[in-house]
C-alpha cells in the first residue's frame, strides 16, 4: 500500500470514527431525554396522588377517615352535615342495614354503606367509578346502593311527612305573607327526571325539551320542603295528568279539608277544586287578575327552587344512565327525602349563588 492509499484509508477511518462519535452522541443525548420525561412522569403522578389523597382515602380500610373530616368538608363531599348523616344511619340501621359478607370479601360496613350511597346521590359519576373510589367491586356498589334505596324509601313517610292541623295553620300563614292568598298549604309541581330511552314505549318517555325522562311531581310547604312526592309517568304526560293518576289524588279530600295548594297554569285545565292556578291572558284579562296571577307566581316559584336546589345538591336525578323504570322512581323519591333531610345545610347553593333554578336550566 503506497503513501497516497495509507493517507485515504486514514481519512476514511477518521470520517468513520467522527460518524460514530456523533451517532453515539445523539443516542445518548435521546436517552437523557427520555429518562427526563420519565422522571417528569414519575412525578405528575405523584403529585396527582397527593392531590387525590383525600379522596383516595375512602377506599379499603381508610374510608373511616372520612369521618373524622371537618363538618365543612364533610358536607362538601356528602351533601349532609355530621349530625344530620348520623341522623340518618341510625334510622336506617334501625330499619335493617348492616354490615354483611359476601363471597369472602371483608364485610362492607352500614356507615360506609350510607358514605357510598351519598356519595352516589350527590354525583353523575357511573359505578365504575365509584367502585375504584371506595375500593369495592361493581356489584358491591350495585347492592349496596340498592339495599340503601330500599332501606331509604321505608323511611319516607317519616322523611316526606304530610303537615299536620297545627302545621296547616302555620303553613296557611306563610303563604298569607308570601302571596296575600288564604287556606293555602303548599304549591304542587313537576319536574323531569332524564334517563336512557326506554326498551317498552320508549317514545312516550320523550318530552316536549327532546329527551327522555319520567315525571317527579312534589307538593312542598313554605319552606321548600317536599310534603308529598310521587313519580312514574312518562315524560311526554301533562303535570295535570300525574297529578290526576298519582297516590294524592283519590286522597285530597281527606288530606286537603279546607285547604288549599297552588298550582301553575298546567292545572287550570283540569279544574282541580283545591288547587288555585293562574287565569289565562287572552288579552282580556284585567288589572286585578294579573295582579293575583302575579301573587300566584310568587307562591309557585317557591316549588321551582326546590326542585332545582335539589337537583344541584343530589345530581344523580339530573341524568339517570338507567332504563329500570323502578329504579328510576325509588332514586327520585330517595332524592326528596335527602332534600328535606339536607335543609339548612346549604343556606347559598355553592354552585349557583344567585338561587336555583338556573334560566338557562332544562333540566327541571
Amino acid at each position: 500500500m503506497d503513501a497516497s492509499q495509507k493517507a485515504a484509508l486514514v481519512a476514511a477511518l477518521g470520517r468513520y470514527k467522527r460518524l460514530q462519535d456523533r451517532n453515539l452522541q445523539r443516542v445518548q443525548e435521546q436517552h437523557e431525554e427520555n429518562r427526563k420525561r420519565r422522571r417528569a412522569a414519575i412525578l405528575a403522578l405523584l403529585r396527582s396522588r397527593r392531590s387525590t389523597a383525600p379522596a383516595a382515602a375512602a377506599g379499603g380500610a381508610d374510608w373511616e377517615s372520612l369521618l373524622n373530616l371537618d363538618d365543612h368538608a364533610f358536607t362538601r363531599r356528602f351533601r349532609l352535615a355530621r349530625h344530620q348523616y348520623d341522623f340518618l344511619l341510625a334510622r336506617l340501621q334501625e330499619g335493617g342495614l348492616r354490615s354483611e359478607h359476601s363471597q369472602g370479601a371483608p364485610p362492607i360496613p352500614a356507615p360506609k354503606k350510607l358514605l357510598m350511597f351519598l356519595w352516589f346521590m350527590a354525583n353523575r359519576s357511573g359505578l365504575r367509578a365509584l367502585s375504584a373510589h371506595f375500593r369495592v367491586s361493581q356489584s358491591s356498589v350495585h347492592r349496596v346502593t340498592h339495599q340503601v334505596l330500599t332501606a331509604m324509601l321505608r323511611l319516607a313517610p317519616d322523611l316526606i311527612p304530610w303537615p299536620d292541623g297545627a302545621r296547616k295553620r302555620a303553613s296557611a300563614a306563610a303563604f298569607r305573607r308570601v302571596c296575600g292568598i288564604d287556606r293555602v298549604v303548599g304549591v304542587v309541581d313537576g319536574c323531569h327526571v332524564r334517563l336512557q330511552r326506554p326498551s317498552e314505549r320508549g317514545g312516550d318517555f320523550l318530552n316536549h325539551r327532546s329527551y327522555y325522562s319520567v315525571l317527579l311531581q312534589g307538593v312542598v310547604d313554605e319552606r321548600g320542603r317536599f310534603v308529598d312526592a310521587f313519580a312514574g309517568l312518562p315524560g311526554s304526560a301533562r303535570d295535570a295528568r300525574l297529578l290526576a293518576e298519582s297516590h294524592f289524588y283519590p286522597e285530597w279530600p281527606e288530606r286537603m279539608g279546607e285547604y288549599l295548594l297552588l298550582g301553575d297554569a298546567a292545572y287550570a285545565e283540569r279544574g282541580f277544586p283545591f288547587v288555585v292556578a293562574p287565569a289565562r291572558d287572552d288579552g282580556t284579562l284585567g288589572d286585578a287578575g294579573r295582579r293575583r296571577n302575579a301573587r300566584i307566581g310568587r307562591g309557585t316559584g317557591i316549588a321551582a327552587r326546590a326542585f332545582g336546589r335539589m337537583k344541584c345538591r343530589w345530581r344523580r336525578l339530573r341524568d339517570l344512565q338507567t332504563t329500570r323504570l323502578d329504579r328510576v322512581a325509588m332514586i327520585a323519591l330517595a332524592a326528596c327525602c335527602l332534600h328535606n333531610l339536607s335543609l339548612g345545610t346549604f343556606d347559598v347553593c355553592q354552585h349557583y349563588p344567585h338561587d336555583c333554578p338556573r334560566q338557562d336550566d332544562d333540566n327541571l
